[in-house]
């Protein structure tokens, strides 16, 4: 068969098992959750040995400490992926929710009832933790899923869905309900992008790259997940206790993801008292590289130079760059130029400072006095996510099980005529 032709295969049998999917109840969903779960557990041995293959791999071509560390999988972090996997199965199922309901005046009874996507086609670059995420949410909401994850993850992802097909198997489920393009060949991303006789919407997740490519190429809807430009803005009442603790969370925590900081901002009322404990903390929790305005580095000795690509960079590693504002409205104003969108946090005490930065930043996420490191599906309650999505169109932020859904109208008559 010829690539083209292998993928169409792919596209058809995704489709057959989306309806079969879109039609089982709850408990089958559920059962295939719990039973691809215990795989997961079952075989960590199995997945680390594969990870073992990819992170030589990787290793060998150069990845990034942030990138290897996204492609890493622990004992520890493949049973937090089976815990998420089981937490799915325990959220209501969102297929067949009533999410509004009118009476007109003339008897008809109209409702709004939530039904699968169809079959979703999942890009996404080295953690191959995404392949149990993605399969999970689109399995709870009815969906089918065609994965095509980055080829630095190919080993490892490859056990993970086999771990997740035999729970769809064990539940009388088709085992095509979760699939994933058998090969690396980029050729096979472009063709799966234009698929839209089998395939209803494309969730990418990875790099400014990647997501160019998907919106470019893409012939059917797109779920846009950009890059994770994160801010965290220390107000001039904030307590800075509590903000150091913050930034350093929202920093250091876990320096790869996109939920992490990128971009501190001080008000220059604090920043004198503020920013030599938090560029003392930062450097002792890891931060490598602080870089700073000039008002910055007039405070702080240790301090390199920010230049203004800086303000526009993703780092996803332990750089992190810093700049004083003179007002709320400046740094209101920085964050809704270099931001990509993602998630933004305010630390302040003063409630009013938090409300207009809430309301006037334009991003997914907005937090008042917490981490960045908080923007993940798991955190809001949604058991896991696919990722967040930073466009404006059916979904924003972190998409889960029930954004994973679109909804139908049922009308219910007495034997209305229109006149």
């Amino acid at each position: 068969m010829s690539l083209q032709d292998t993928m169409n295969a792919l596209g058809k049998s995704a489709r057959a098992a989306a309806h079969t999917l879109s039609l089982a109840p709850a408990q089958q969903k559920n059962q295939a959750l719990t039973a691809a779960a215990a795989a997961i557990s079952r075989r960590v041995a199995d997945i680390v040995a594969a990870n073992e293959i990819d992170m030589q791999a990787g290793a060998e071509k150069g990845l990034s400490k942030a990138m290897l560390d996204r492609l890493l999988l622990t004992p520890d972090r493949i049973e937090a992926m089976a815990a998420g996997v089981a937490s799915v199965a325990e959220l209501d199922d969102p297929v067949g929710k009533e999410l509004e309901t009118t009476e007109r005046p003339n008897g008809l009874r109209i409702r709004r009832v939530a039904v699968p996507l169809g079959v979703i086609g999942i890009i996404y670059e080295s953690r191959p933790n995404v392949t149990a995420d993605a399969a999970a949410l689109c399995l709870k909401a009815g969906n089918a899923a065609i994965l095509r994850g980055g080829s630095d993850s190919f080993h490892s992802s490859g056990v993970i869905l086999e771990c997740m097909q035999e729970g769809l198997r064990g539940a009388d489920l088709p085992a095509q309900a979760v699939q994933r393009v058998p090969t690396v060949d980029r050729e096979a991303v472009g063709m799966l992008l234009k698929m839209s006789e089998y395939v209803d919407v494309i969730v990418p997740r990875g790099g400014k790259g990647l997501i160019e490519r998907v919106q470019t190429e893409a012939r059917v809807p797109v779920f846009s997940h950009l890059d994770g430009i994160n801010h965290t803005y220390v107000d001039a009442q904030a307590d800075l206790g509590m903000a150091e603790q913050i930034v350093v969370n929202a920093k250091m925590r876990r320096t790869g993801i996109c939920g992490a900081m990128e971009t501190m901002l001080v008000h220059q009322d604090v920043a004198q008292q503020f920013l030599p404990r938090a560029v003392l903390a930062l450097k002792s929790a890891g931060c490598e590289d602080i870089r700073g305005d000039e008002a910055t580095r007039a405070l702080v000795n240790d301090v390199s130079a920010a230049t203004a690509k800086d303000w526009d960079t993703e780092y996803l590693d332990s750089v992190l760059s810093v700049r004083i504002v003179r007002d709320l409205d400046q740094a209101i104003n920085h964050v809704n130029t270099h931001g990509s969108h993602h998630t933004e946090a305010i630390i302040t005490n003063d409630t009013s400072a938090a409300t207009r930065f809430q309301r006037e930043v334009d991003a997914a996420i907005v937090m008042h006095n917490a981490s960045t490191q908080f923007a993940d599906g798991g955190e809001f309650g949604m058991g896991a996510e696919i990722g967040i999505a930073t466009g404006r169109m059916h979904a924003r932020g972190p998409v889960g099980a029930a954004q994973l859904t679109s909804y139908k109208y049922v009308v219910e008559g007495t034997g209305q005529v229109r006149p």
